[in-house]
């Protein structure tokens, strides 16, 4: 077999490939063991039919077009991985030549990985913010520990914000009932914003017992999009009374004997979860850096799957109604062009990402061990409330334990480079980023899942994969 590679563009390939009959022998022979078994001839015992036979009943060309349909996945894998192209997602293959005994040709377009010149990290430097934990911080994070220890009582008073009230809701729409937008006795923390909006507008200043209308676009349901007239009508309202910040709280919610006390362990967390802030921006800025300063061509069918599997996953919670996603963007100043350009412009950058990372991680020759990939399945199995084995199952039905992979070596990767960057704060102050991201790569000291999620908001990014192109590549060729 022989093969050439044309480049089209950075990103696009064309490979001719050219089959001498000779190598299509074991797929002729394949194939008329198969007839042989389904054909029956006068004369022979299934399976035992001469090829010549078997040729005159079924004909020449159906042969023919069975062994080439089975032998070009084989052949085309071969070719790639001769010219040693890294491909990305499924080839646009064209044949171009059958001569029955002599040759089979044909053509694979595919997308493929693009080369990228990387820039020297040493010579990159990015500022962040200093790290900064005040009083109001302190202050903040106890009267946090304060409300889990806090009693309802009633209130005689009109409804406050941070109230707890307990509501009938109703909604119209064009004078319709809406029944999914209707409850009664439902508890709602005013402020909380979870339900529907304009409510907490509303229910501020009523009394137990009043009642109030306002209009709000329905997000979800039948009727989403669409603007509703809403009756909400309260039923009681509740303050949320706080324990004295005393030694004595400081005993009831901690191990510490004083607040002072406990006032310190609080400004210590704090300052941890400040230092993986800090982290999280100097990745973030390293990599805006990275994108701004290297030349990153995008494979169009990569970005083409990327924007439709984001509409995919809008419509799905619509039912895969067209119309409402378009009423639902309409009734939030938006439109459906609007959110095609901004589905467009992420899937370029979240590619953009991960193909720089990759090209990071082969070019530093970037590892990951069987550690580090458990470490992260328990931690998405843990953020997902489900246990490593279902997560593993999960993920392994969906074929994305190679995504996964993938996820951690481009982390991996990304921290190596913010290790040899130089990195200060705004007041002029050098950071070590080995305090923060470890003295290796990817060795990651500060962790924001140290910290209890009622206490701390841990903002990780879930990285984006090219998973869904990438998983019709063959092993081989990965």
């Amino acid at each position: 077999m022989k093969s050439t590679v044309e480049q089209l563009s950075p990103t696009r390939v064309r490979i001719n490939v050219e089959v001498p009959f000779e190598e299509l022998k074991p797929d002729f022979d394949r194939a008329y063991k198969t007839l042989a078994q389904q054909v029956r001839i006068p004369g022979f015992r299934p399976g035992k039919a001469p090829a010549k036979l078997l040729e005159a009943r079924v004909g020449r060309g159906a042969i023919l077009e069975q062994v080439v349909n089975d032998a070009l996945p084989g052949k085309y894998s071969e070719a790639v991985q001769t010219s040693a192209v890294k491909v990305i997602g499924q080839p646009d293959i064209e044949i171009t030549k059958i001569e029955d005994g002599q040759e089979l040709s044909f053509t694979a377009e595919v997308d493929i990985r693009p080369e990228i010149a990387l820039p020297d990290y040493s010579t990159i430097s990015v500022t962040v913010d200093p790290i900064a934990v005040t009083d109001d911080d302190i202050e903040e994070q106890l009267k946090s520990l304060q409300a889990r220890f806090g009693t309802l009582t009633g209130a005689d008073r009109p409804v406050a914000d941070g109230d707890f009230v307990s509501i009938d809701l109703s909604a119209t729409v064009d004078g319709e009932t809406v029944e999914e937008a209707s409850a009664t006795g439902l508890s709602h923390e005013v402020g909380s914003g979870q339900l529907i909006e304009g409510l907490d507008e509303a229910l501020i200043g009523l009394s137990s017992g009043e009642t109030k209308e306002f209009t709000s676009t329905l997000v979800a349901g039948d009727h989403a999009g669409k603007e509703a007239l809403v009756t909400v009508t309260v039923g009681s309202v509740k303050e949320r009374e706080l324990p004295a910040a005393d030694d004595e709280f400081a005993q009831l919610a901690s191990e510490f004997d004083t607040l002072d006390d406990l006032k310190a362990d609080l400004r210590e967390r704090v300052g941890r979860v400040r230092k993986v802030e800090q982290a999280g921006s100097i990745r973030d800025k390293v990599l805006e850096t990275l994108l701004e300063t290297v030349e990153i061509p995008v494979p169009e069918s990569v970005v083409k799957s990327e924007v439709d599997a984001q509409i995919h996953d809008a419509l799905h919670g619509l039912d895969h109604d067209d119309e409402q996603l378009n009423t639902l963007l309409e009734a939030q100043g938006s439109s459906r062009e609007e959110f095609e350009a901004d589905a467009q412009k992420s899937a370029e950058r979240s590619v953009k990402i991960q193909l720089l990372l990759d090209a990071i991680a082969e070019a530093e020759g970037t590892e990951v061990g069987q550690e580090e990939l458990t470490e992260r399945i328990i931690f998405q199995a843990q953020r997902y409330g489900i246990s490593p084995e279902q997560f593993i199952q999960q993920i392994q039905q969906a074929n994305q334990l190679g995504a996964i992979f993938a996820d951690v070596r481009r982390g991996k990767a990304l921290a190596g480079v913010v290790d040899r960057v130089s990195v200060s704060d705004t007041e002029g102050n050098s950071i070590d980023t080995a305090a923060l991201f470890g003295s290796e790569a990817g060795e990651t000291v500060t962790d924001a899942d140290e910290f209890e999620e009622d206490d701390f908001e841990d903002d990780s990014d879930d990285d984006e994969v090219i998973a869904a192109d990438e998983e019709a590549v063959s092993a081989e060729e990965k």
